[in-house]
This record gives C-alpha cells, sequence and structure tokens, in this order.
C-alpha cells in the first residue's frame, strides 16, 4: 500500500482467528503481541494524533470483511471527514471472552490511549459463562485502564444476547453493560447492535456477524457516543 494510503486511512487491524464458530474466511490474521505493541508505536509515529484503541472480540476486529470495512476503519473515515486529530486503532480479537481480554490488555496498552472503546462480553454470553465472572473480568479492565492512565477516556459497548441460557441468564447479562457504565462513571453504547441483530440482510450467513451494510449501522451507534468525547477533547486542545 503507498504511503498516501496508508496516511489517508491511519489505522491498524489487528485480527486473529474466530474460537468459538468456526474456521474464518482468509481475510483475518494471527497477532502476536508483539506485533500489538509495533502496530501502536508506529500509529504513534506516523502523526502526533491522539488514539481511540477499540478494544473488542470479531465484532470489532471485522470478521467476514476486509480491513476498511470493519466499524473502526468506518470511524476512522467518519474523524478524518470531519478532520478531527485521532487515529483509530483495531485491537479486535475473534473468540475473544472477558477473561482472555484481561490477559492480553496489559501489552496493548503500552501506547497512551486517549478514548478506549470496550467491546467485550458477547462470547462469554454465548458460552454461557457466569454472570459475576464476566462482570469482574470487564470491572478489571476498566481499573487496568484507568491505572495506566487515568485520563484515558473510556466507552463501554453494551450487548445482549438470545435466551438459549434462559431469559433470567440473558437479562442479568444485559445488565451488566449499564451497571458498569454507571458505577464507573463512563459512557455506554446502550446496545452495539442495535438495528442490526436479528436482520438477516444486515448479517452474513452465521447470523451473528454483520455485512458490510450491517457494520455502516454499528459504526453509527459507536459514533453517537463517540462524537461527544473527540468533539469535546478538540475543543478543550
Amino acid at each position: 500500500m503507498a504511503m498516501q494510503n496508508l496516511l489517508k486511512f491511519r489505522y491498524i487491524l489487528l485480527v486473529a482467528f474466530l474460537v468459538s464458530c468456526g474456521d474464518a474466511p482468509k481475510k483475518e490474521a494471527d497477532p502476536a503481541p508483539a506485533k500489538t505493541e509495533d502496530a501502536i508505536t508506529k500509529a504513534a509515529e506516523i502523526s502526533d494524533e491522539k488514539i481511540i484503541l477499540f478494544f473488542g472480540n470479531s465484532l470489532t476486529a471485522g470478521y467476514g470483511l476486509d480491513t476498511e470495512e470493519a466499524f473502526p476503519a468506518l470511524i476512522q473515515n467518519r474523524l478524518d471527514s470531519l478532520a478531527l486529530n485521532y487515529t483509530a486503532i483495531n485491537s479486535g480479537l475473534s473468540g475473544e471472552t472477558t477473561s482472555a481480554g484481561l490477559n492480553r490488555l496489559d501489552w496493548v496498552l503500552n501506547q497512551k490511549v486517549a478514548v478506549f472503546v470496550l467491546e467485550l462480553g458477547a462470547n462469554d454470553g454465548l458460552r454461557g459463562i457466569p454472570i459475576k465472572e464476566t462482570r469482574a473480568n470487564l470491572q478489571a479492565i476498566i481499573d487496568l485502564v484507568r491505572k495506566k492512565n487515568a485520563d484515558t477516556q473510556i466507552v463501554l459497548a453494551g450487548m445482549q444476547i438470545p435466551p438459549n441460557m434462559g431469559q433470567t441468564y440473558a437479562s442479568e447479562f444485559q445488565e451488566i453493560f449499564p451497571d458498569l457504565a454507571e458505577k464507573n462513571d463512563i459512557k455506554l453504547i446502550p446496545f452495539l447492535l442495535e438495528g442490526v441483530a436479528g436482520h438477516p440482510d444486515l448479517n452474513q450467513d452465521d447470523g451473528i456477524h454483520p455485512t458490510p451494510e450491517g457494520q455502516l449501522i454499528v459504526r453509527d451507534n459507536v459514533w453517537d457516543v463517540l462524537k461527544d468525547i473527540v468533539q469535546k477533547e478538540t475543543v478543550l486542545n
């Protein structure tokens, strides 16, 4: 890719094969921790822009899609169109649970992050991991982000699951996200897949992962919350 195109998009995709949903399309790659650190460092070296780190699973990684079709890349396009001084980094890892995310977080945060978008929990819910464990892992991630840099703005992406594990479990799972957002005084995306989940034409054949059209809606769901943060930070600086 020419340097001009690299600077135009200014985002980095860090993905791996989907663990929980069978074989992943060839468009995904398997990152190593060292490569992740290098990617974040290089993003900062490209310019003096602030970093927005999207930390999640296959929904963030853009499972089954080209890199520029995943919502973090679409957010970067929106930032560029508004001349906002941010670099979006896609640190989505397919198949990621909250426990696995917590284990890899420390080396992801080696670079100073201005905005941390936390999108984890869906795989926990689909696997029936105890609600208490998922909640504790998400809280630990929030705590570690703040320990690394108290000034980092955190955005939590809300998630819902079908009642496969029972209606009680599904309801308690859904409440994890608004409860944690209120407790920690952080921004909440009420439901990341609002307007996409349950719509066959907006999801791939697995019925879980958004199509390019679905990713556009996900981008808007994220932007509805993110825009106030980045525009406020731009004014302050």
